[in-house]
């Protein structure tokens, strides 16, 4: 069972014992564009499931990231700052977005797994 997962709202998550990376998917940087910018949350910030947790500007739209579980923020991805672009060319690899540590590791079932996840995104 592989332990990536994924939201309706194209975020991906990979867990890693009790930390997870998330960031977004290919589906989504593409619809995005070339991205210029990414604010990402600060280590220390409590995310709620749902709610925003960052945002990314391309050249087309500035878009929300939520939070795809309940948890709180270890780190953020610092190498977005100087190159956000990153985001574009590796979303699932280099241009994560934060870590977070899970309230909830329960939470994960209610999220996509990779087939479902291309599944989704075929119906769109």
């Amino acid at each position: 069972m592989s332990n990536l997962r994924f939201t309706e709202d194209h975020e991906w998550v990979r867990l890693d014992g009790k930390v997870a990376t998330v960031g977004i998917t290919d589906y989504a940087q593409e619809q995005l564009g070339d991205v210029v910018f990414v604010e990402l949350p600060e280590a220390g910030t409590a995310l709620e499931k749902g709610k925003e947790a960052a945002t990314v500007e391309s050249v087309k739209a500035a878009s929300e990231i939520y939070a795809p579980l309940d948890g709180e923020v270890t780190e953020a991805n610092a190498a977005l700052a100087d190159d956000p672009a990153k985001v574009n060319s590796d979303p699932q690899g280099e241009g994560w977005f934060f870590k977070m540590t899970l309230a909830d590791s329960g939470q994960l079932d209610s999220l996509m797994d990779e087939a479902a996840y291309k599944a989704f995104v075929e119906t769109l």
